[in-house]
């Protein structure tokens, strides 16, 4: 048996990046910070967030910088090669659903709630 899930509450780092495809798919990027107490510093752990489909169109026009979110996903591993010709790899949290967390009035009344994910 494997398990693959990945929950996370945090702030969201960055303002969405979006981009649709001739398919009609969107793809929404954004990064999440999550602190991670400790007795020297409480500086927080970075994680990048990829949303597709709904969730992704969702995120686009709900989700700013700053807002507090938890995300459900699966972690994922992407492999590149970079600018030196070097492959290199960096870890991505696959977001199915998220949901705001925080005051009702830091988010657009319309968008409270669980926005769940189309699985591809």
């Amino acid at each position: 048996m494997s398990i693959n899930i990945v929950n996370l509450v945090g702030r969201v780092g960055t303002d969405p990046e979006v981009r649709y495809f001739e398919s009609g798919t969107v793809l929404c990027t954004l990064t999440l910070a999550v602190n991670r107490p400790t007795s020297r510093d409480d500086k927080p752990d970075w994680f990048n967030l990829e949303m597709w489909g709904k969730t992704a169109e969702l995120a686009a026009n709900y989700v700013k910088k700053g807002r507090q979110i938890a995300v459900q996903g699966y972690l994922k591993i992407e492999t590149f090669t970079n600018r030196n010709g070097y492959e290199c790899s960096r870890p991505v949290i696959r977001v199915n659903r998220f949901e705001f967390l925080g005051s009702r009035r830091d988010v657009d009344p319309n968008a409270v709630g669980n926005y769940e994910g189309h699985e591809f």
